[in-house]
């Protein structure tokens, strides 16, 4: 088995834990991501549902996303950290911003998505495969 990969808010008030690697790691450039992330791409990792422990209560903000799925984006109520999101259209799966994890190395993106949406300025890796909108779904290991 590996590390469980672990991760808390600014203020510490949220922990949690996930006993399974990430199925992908990706920088969002939708812009809805821009907003989460200051205006620059979205580090995410995308993980398991059921294999998060959560400690600590979020709240959640609902939306539609650029790509048309309902998404339900989970803060810290005491200290605003972006956490989590998870779309309708995945309901077995949940993204995880890089920013909240307690190894921050674990976020390097294998990809970048809705590349079409970044500024001019904005930054990809051409090392890695992008995607200009939405790719298509990841199926859990």
């Amino acid at each position: 088995m590996t590390e469980p990969v672990t991760g808390r808010c600014f203020c510490g008030s949220i922990r949690f834990r996930f006993n399974q690697p990430p199925v992908a790691k990706r920088a969002c450039w939708c812009r809805d991501c821009q907003y989460l992330a200051a205006g620059n791409a979205s580090i995410n990792l995308i993980f398991p549902l059921a294999s998060r422990e959560l400690e600590g209560e979020v709240r959640d903000y609902v939306s539609l996303s650029d790509g048309g799925n309902t998404m339900r984006r989970s803060f810290c109520p005491h200290c605003g950290t972006p956490l989590f999101s998870a779309s309708s259209s995945r309901p077995e799966m949940v993204v995880v911003r890089a920013g909240a994890l307690d190894d921050r190395e674990l976020g390097r993106p294998d990809g970048f998505i809705w590349t079409a949406s970044a500024p001019s300025w904005g930054l990809t890796d051409t090392d890695v495969p992008s995607c200009p909108n939405q790719p298509p779904p990841i199926a859990a290991r």
